[in-house]
């Protein structure tokens, strides 16, 4: 069996205590940068932890909402959605000018990252807000996505992003963190949903039905209660799988 490679990314900066512990074995990183949470002495915390653990820096953009921690959708003017976009891009570029580092990657965070699945019209404010990144920065998006299509259509970079600690609708929307089923946090069930995705193309639905999907990053969040021991296990186990993350 041909050995495959992915990625394991991990929403960081936000203040989670074991985030440090997390590191060694995430191979991706997105570092909030100032909607959701995040100052830049966090940004530049985090960023250090990125360089010391050789992993990939990307930025974490969110609506501007700390009250919500980004989770609540928010009808907002364009020229101010878009100020909000790129100051959030500015506060970790300093950070990332400073240390004389790239920027790897952007993934939009929480009530932002699934408007942007479904919402043509705040897809192409947020492309137009990422402009000046097109050509140097990969944009971390849901395959089949409205975001994804945009972006590709106006020569963005891609990575499509799946999500081993969630659950999925069957299209393709994540279950609503209001249920009980949104997140997985048993090692052993996350490796099974990872696994799935990684040699099928395939993930399993809350309605127990196989629908396809494709990836080669996968989130792992770090506010999931298990994350640590999640990365742990799955880090030594998907080996056995011939899957390789770093």
């Amino acid at each position: 069996m041909n050995k495959k490679y992915i990625d394991i990314n991990c929403d960081v900066g936000e203040g989670i205590p074991v985030e440090e512990s997390l590191f060694p074995y995430i191979s991706s990183c997105n570092i909030a940068c100032g909607g959701h949470y995040g100052t830049a002495d966090s940004i530049k915390k985090t960023v250090d932890l990125a360089i010391k653990n050789d992993v990939k820096i990307g930025a974490h953009p969110s609506y501007p909402d700390k009250n919500n921690f980004g989770r609540v959708s928010i009808n907002m003017p364009k020229d101010t959605f878009i100020k909000s976009i790129q100051e959030q891009m500015h506060n970790i570029d300093t950070v990332l000018g400073q240390k004389e580092k790239k920027l790897h990657h952007i993934k939009a965070h929480g009530a932002l990252y699934n408007d942007l699945a479904t919402d043509v019209a705040l897809a192409k404010s947020f492309l137009e807000a990422l402009g000046g990144y097109k050509d140097r920065a990969y944009l971390y998006a849901p395959y089949g996505s409205v975001i994804a299509v945009e972006a590709i259509k106006n020569g963005f970079l891609v990575q499509y992003e799946a999500f081993a600690d969630r659950n999925y609708n069957s299209d393709l929307s994540l279950v609503s963190r209001k249920l009980e089923e949104a997140i997985i946090i048993e090692p052993k069930a996350v490796l099974m949903h990872l696994k799935r995705m990684c040699l099928e193309g395939k993930v399993a639905t809350i309605s127990g039905i196989l629908v396809n999907i494709k990836a080669n990053t996968y989130c792992v969040h770090g506010d999931t209660s298990s994350a640590l021991d999640i990365l742990e296990y799955i880090s030594t186990e998907l080996p056995t799988f011939n899957i390789y993350t770093k």
